[in-house]
């Protein structure tokens, strides 16, 4: 999709060693277009390293490329985030809210582990923290939770930050190098 021809000049990725193809693959959305979703977590300090770099190359997609991000808790005790994530998104405040995360968990040393502390970081960003923890409750966060945890179970995610391609392929910055490789692998 478009953007293979770079990828090409600098020595195409090899399968198994930059990406890995899945074995059985998965629906992918996107209707028409070919999707890539970022697993990730906000505890990790790669994916905080690596969200400005996939924020500019997520602006320069092209037309037939859907992109979404995908909170994964690959351990108990990141359940919390990506319910946070999944509030969030429910009451349309994760645009305005997501780098504040990252920045709050990692500049500031914030664990926004515990619901109150949430809350506090919420209602210090402009929103209603009793509603928001109300909404991280909610049977519609706790789906979305579980449907998670299936995606990342089918493309065999077992670290963050990685980008699934279409349902078929996943790249981390483990295999491709680094985050930004797997940006150049991914393109391909």
């Amino acid at each position: 999709f478009g953007l293979a021809a770079p990828a090409r000049a600098q020595g195409a990725p090899v399968e198994g060693t930059h990406y890995v193809a899945l074995g059985q693959p998965v629906p992918a959305g996107g209707a028409g277009k070919v999707e890539v979703i970022e697993f990730f977590w906000y505890g990790c300090p790669h994916c905080n390293a690596f969200e400005p770099s996939l924020d500019a190359w997520s602006k320069k997609l092209p037309a037939d490329v859907s992109f979404r991000r995908m909170p994964v808790a690959l351990r108990e005790e990141w359940a919390m985030h990506q319910r946070i994530y999944f509030a969030l998104e429910a009451m349309g405040l994760l645009d305005a809210m997501h780098r504040k995360l990252f920045y709050a968990i990692h500049n500031e040393r914030q664990r926004l582990d515990k619901p109150a502390d949430v809350a506090a970081f919420v209602t210090k960003n402009g929103g209603d923290g009793a509603k928001f923890i109300e909404v991280m409750n909610s049977f519609g966060v706790q789906t979305k939770a579980r449907q998670a945890k299936q995606l990342a179970e089918a493309y065999k995610i077992d670290g963050v930050p990685a980008l699934g391609v279409h349902g078929r392929f996943y790249t981390s910055g483990s295999l491709a190098g680094s985050p930004e490789q797997s940006l150049r692998v991914t393109d391909f």
